[in-house]
């Protein structure tokens, strides 16, 4: 199975300079937890999660308007959707992360691939690894 199989194509994105609210009303309308956060060419330059900008964010006094360069995770895994789902799993583990920003061979974002689209998909013995690997 391929990554290709089972991610979120086309994510919704923002960019460093958007603010955490217009990233948290993105959140909501698009019901996800994360959001790529991309360069004017579309490539990734970071992750922001509803939980960086609760506990980076507001927990830090920041208000709505302060920029998502604030709060989000600039070290962000990025995987091809041609790549095994095994080999995705095993570099989410590696990195203890949730969440793999998806580029095509331009390096664009093209997608998404979440710890819940492997548990939804993938094979259970997979899906407990990982489960168990990045919970460590």
């Amino acid at each position: 199975m391929r990554v290709q199989d089972i991610m979120t194509g086309n994510p919704a994105c923002c960019r460093s300079d958007s603010s955490l609210s217009e990233s948290a009303k993105l959140m909501a309308e698009h019901d996800c937890g994360a959001l790529p956060v991309v360069d004017e060419n579309n490539a990734p330059v970071g992750i922001v999660t509803d939980r960086d900008i609760c506990c980076r964010g507001v927990a830090e006094g920041r208000g709505g308007d302060a920029k998502v360069s604030d709060v989000m995770t600039r070290d962000v895994l990025t995987v091809s959707p041609e790549d095994d789902v095994e080999a995705c799993c095993d570099k989410m583990e590696e990195r203890q992360v949730r969440r793999a920003v998806v580029i095509d061979g331009e390096g664009k974002c093209c997608g998404m691939v979440a710890q819940a689209d492997i548990a939804r998909k993938a094979n259970s013995d997979i899906t407990a690894e990982l489960v168990r690997d990045v919970s460590m």
